[in-house]
């Protein structure tokens, strides 16, 4: 009886055996097949900004699905150093290609101008730079007041909108987004984007008027085209519209109505009744009836 007790405890534990034996060389060959499905990929060890130019340190590898991995990744950190983000990099985020300049590249604000651009600085105080607002990626519209050189002395000056989606690189020395964009910061000049021709546009501006920088949505990239306003036309008034919702689209805003005209109040005046004209005097023939006498009329 015992030896067949003993023959059932030690079938149940060869049993066992077997059971954890197949449950682990299951778990090792997933385990394999897992590994051999991952590559590595450098990301950001801490917070790159936007201009850095990328050292060993900051970088370090970590394992990736390699269905996750993202397109320009790189796998060695050797690879980065030197290159330069163009966007700010988050720590655990991977370094791809796109987020970097090319080969080369000087850092700072020169690596994030890109090809046949240029960058230029305009002096601001806070009603100019809308209240220290202007932050670096932020776009705005360039306004001028400037007099005419052909202008007459009772038209006076004009404002016009010279340059409009304009990206702001820089304020003051910071190009770099801050943590808290709804605080405001007091800078002396804002640097932007331009293409040659606005630059000398906006050289040409900042030289003959005074400046003015009008903050639009980031996703508004609508080109609205002006006559500029002078003395007379800003006197004319203008009609009240229903102020939009925050973000709104331009197709949900409301219609603005047309602004009505001036008609001048006049008098009609009738001409002046004319005499009548005599009527020509009829021939006339006396005639003798016995006693009677009488006129007879002809035509």
């Amino acid at each position: 009886m015992r030896n067949k007790r003993f023959f059932i405890v030690l079938a149940g534990a060869l049993l066992f055996g077997l059971l954890a034996a197949f449950s682990v060389s299951r778990y090792l060959s997933s385990a394999q097949a897992y590994t051999k499905s991952l590559n590595g990929v450098a990301v950001a060890a801490v917070a790159i900004p936007v201009g850095t130019k990328i050292v060993a340190e900051h970088v370090t590898v970590v394992q990736f699905p390699k269905e996750s991995t993202p397109d320009g990744a790189f796998d060695s950190p050797a690879k980065l150093v030197g290159r330069v983000a163009v966007t700010n990099i988050a720590p655990r985020e991977p370094v791809t290609e796109a987020r970097l300049a090319p080969e080369g590249t000087a850092g700072g604000l020169s690596a994030v101008i890109p090809e046949g651009y240029r960058a230029m600085t305009v002096k601001v105080d806070d009603v100019v730079g809308i209240s220290g607002f202007i932050m670096p990626g932020t776009l705005v519209d360039v306004v001028v007041v400037i007099v005419p050189s052909n202008d007459s002395s009772s038209q006076g000056p004009i404002s016009k909108i010279v340059l409009q989606n304009i990206k702001v690189l820089a304020n003051g020395q910071n190009i770099d987004q801050p943590e808290d964009q709804r605080e405001p910061n007091s800078v002396k000049a804002v640097t932007l984007l331009v293409t040659p021709e606005q630059a000398e546009k906006l050289a040409l501006a900042a030289t003959e008027g005074k400046l003015q920088l009008v903050m639009r949505n980031s996703t508004d990239q609508g080109d609205e085209q002006t006559i500029g306003i002078n003395k007379q036309r800003l006197l004319s008034g203008d009609v009240a519209v229903p102020a939009p919702e925050p973000g709104s689209l331009k197709s949900e805003q409301p219609a603005r109505p047309p602004k009505p005209r001036r008609v001048r109040a006049h008098t009609e005046v009738k001409p002046a009744a004319t005499s009548q004209t005599p009527e020509k005097p009829r021939s006339s023939v006396e005639m003798i009836e016995g006693a009677k006498k009488r006129s007879v009329d002809f035509p």
